[in-house]
């Protein structure tokens, strides 16, 4: 994480009282089906610790929630570890291939995908579809 990006990340945690609760959730099984279910507008990070896309997509993110924090209050945010979970069930039924793979769901639909990408102009358009979706839910 470069030091803007912290900084930035710093301020918005300090500056959004309860910011912690809208930190990604670990994936576990079953657990985006849930919030799907529940209406959630659902954005799956497929990454791995090792990845240094999955990394910059990360910092990305976060920057993006800082300058907007709409992202992480109104989108349910789901970190799913490539390693763990690379060969199970979400994978298969998403279709997924590979790590560093971002997808934005909303019930039973998939609003957008981004593979590989780590472009700010891409990450954000991926999270304003998100963001929008959450409109009237």
């Amino acid at each position: 994480m470069n030091r803007r990006s912290f900084c930035l990340t710093g301020l918005a945690a300090l500056a959004t009282p309860g910011l912690a609760w809208a930190m990604p959730k670990d994936y576990t099984e079953g657990l985006a089906k849930k919030h799907l279910a529940q209406g959630d507008v659902v954005f799956l990070d497929f990454k791995a610790d090792w990845c240094s896309t999955c990394r910059a997509q990360e910092r990305v993110i976060n920057a993006l929630k800082a300058e907007n924090p709409d992202y992480a209050a109104k989108v349910t945010f789901i970190n799913v570890d490539w390693d763990r979970h690379g060969k199970g069930a979400l994978v298969k039924e998403l279709n997924i291939p590979r790590r560093s793979t971002l997808v934005v769901m909303k019930g039973e639909a998939e609003l957008g995908r981004i593979v590989a990408g780590t472009g700010k102009d891409e990450i954000k358009a991926l999270m304003d579809v998100a963001l929008a979706a959450t409109a009237g839910s």
